[in-house]
């Protein structure tokens, strides 16, 4: 199959991919409508009430593939899509069989619906199949140029190289080259990219990039995430943008603190065991305190006490301090090396929830001793204790383990800005897919194999602007 050209995919891959998930949504619902008819004997819905339960049914499961990002066929990786999948699937028909159950007034069998749970995995693991291979076939990455301030900027091209399949930084250009070579070099690349350069050079190449319509993509600072929360005040005929500063409204963390409570006291009845048997284990290997209890920052930057399964040996900061752990550490239990990478060791914060002292979804609840060195170098850290620290958040979902502390706060505060409940329930689902993948759990030794590579890359570049050594 011939690939599309620059500008005429990029048109259609919106539509491409809606018609995509609509298809398996279809084909997921009449295996549904299999399952019901052959499965069980409902008296009630000899007529039209079966098309009312596939409407339902086709609705539930297109809300939840949006919700869980599994539908990006050909942006993530197939293992991330059929966990995702896999996980709104097993929820959906949940759902549906205690639906069913409701209808018939008992507690039906429940052997149709595991029949069609295991018929949809193989139909969405084959559909996935297929919607990669032909998102690969007709779409070409980008040719594009970097354009960098710092030598820290240089880090996004480490990154975006592990996704060759889909971006080519084939160059890289420093502002300090100047806005008209900056401005000539982007005519030759499909997309540009900008990060970590001054406002006002940045939002020059912006308009000229948006003039000749080349892609542009944006590392943004923390005052245009700020922006992006804003509410537009149109009183008057000059327009304005309302930046109010204060976190969430009065109204908001109501709402929140609601869905906390609900949801946190139905994930305990399964955590409940799950919990106990963790906590047994944890005893028998060594015999210390089944709890890690340490002090964190919420909202406000008041502590509290934060509870975590043990996951290190007994006294592990004693002599070594507030240090993060990297992979392999010696401190890690064995015991402590399964629940890490199942993140079965952050269950008891479910009690800090149900106390108040934390929400299920936020910033990460940062150690005061941590905070502090970071805010030394960031002042703006202090802007995540504008909402209480949370089990899961944007950070811990679309971050790594050592992703950097200016990353992390840019990730939070775009949580804080864009904050809706529908944003929480989202976060939640994808939270349950990253329990499976290994990626985000990197530590902290492939963060200074990235440094290196930065280093080297960065040195490269100055010896082609100063073949001479000549500074």
């Amino acid at each position: 199959m011939k690939k599309l050209s620059r500008g005429a995919y990029e048109d259609t891959k919106g539509l491409v991919r809606a018609a995509e998930t609509l298809l398996e949504v279809v084909v997921m619902t009449l295996l549904y409508y299999a399952a019901f008819r052959k499965g069980y004997d409902l008296a009630y819905f000899a007529y039209k009430g079966k098309y009312v339960l596939m409407g339902i049914y086709a609705v539930l499961l297109y809300v939840f593939f949006l919700n869980s990002d599994c539908t990006l066929f050909g942006e993530l990786h197939m293992a991330d899509l059929m966990i995702g999948q896999i996980i709104s699937l097993f929820v959906v028909n949940l759902i549906t069989y205690f639906q069913l159950c409701l209808i018939a007034n008992a507690m039906i069998s429940a052997v149709p619906v595991l029949l069609l749970f295991l018929a949809e995995i193989l139909a969405a693991w084959l559909l996935v199949f297929v919607y990669t291979e032909l998102y690969y076939k007709m779409y070409v990455p980008h040719d594009m140029l970097l354009v960098f301030g710092t030598k820290r900027g240089i880090g996004l091209k480490i990154k975006m190289d592990s996704r060759r399949d889909k971006y080519n930084i084939s160059k890289l250009i420093s502002i300090d080259e100047g806005l008209e070579a900056v401005c000539q070099e982007a005519r030759k690349h499909d997309a540009v990219i900008l990060t970590d350069i001054p406002a006002q050079m940045r939002n020059d190449i912006l308009k000229y990039c948006y003039r000749y319509r080349i892609r542009t993509y944006v590392a943004p600072k923390l005052t245009d995430i700020m922006l992006r929360g804003a509410k537009n005040n149109t009183l008057f005929d000059t327009p304005l943008l309302m930046v109010k500063s204060t976190g969430l409204s009065p109204m908001q963390r109501v709402i929140k603190r609601t869905m906390d409570l609900v949801l946190c006291g139905i994930a305990m009845i399964p955590a409940a065991p799950i919990m106990a048997v963790v906590a047994l284990a944890i005893k028998l290997e060594d015999g210390g305190p089944v709890f890690y209890r340490q002090k964190r920052l919420t909202r406000g930057g008041r502590e509290f006490e934060i509870l975590k399964f043990r996951s290190m040996i007994v006294d592990a900061e004693k002599y070594a301090g507030a240090v993060l752990a990297s992979e392999d550490d010696p401190r890690i239990t064995k015991v402590g090396k399964v629940i890490r990478a199942m993140r079965l060791d952050e269950l008891p914060q479910l009690l800090n929830i149900l106390k108040g002292d934390m929400s299920i979804v936020g910033p990460r609840p940062e150690r005061k001793c941590l905070a502090d060195e970071i805010s030394k170098d960031i002042p703006e850290f202090a802007y995540r204790l504008k909402v209480r620290g949370g089990l899961t958040g944007y950070a811990q979902i679309y971050g790594k383990y050592n992703t950097s502390a200016y990353d992390k706060l840019r990730l939070d505060m775009m949580y804080i800005e864009n904050y809706s409940p529908l944003l929480d329930i989202k976060l939640i689902i994808l939270t349950l897919r990253i329990i499976f993948t290994k990626e985000s759990t990197e530590g902290i030794d492939v963060a200074k194999k990235n440094e290196e590579q930065v280093d080297e890359l960065y040195q490269e570049l100055e010896q082609q602007e100063h073949p001479d050594g000549d500074a």
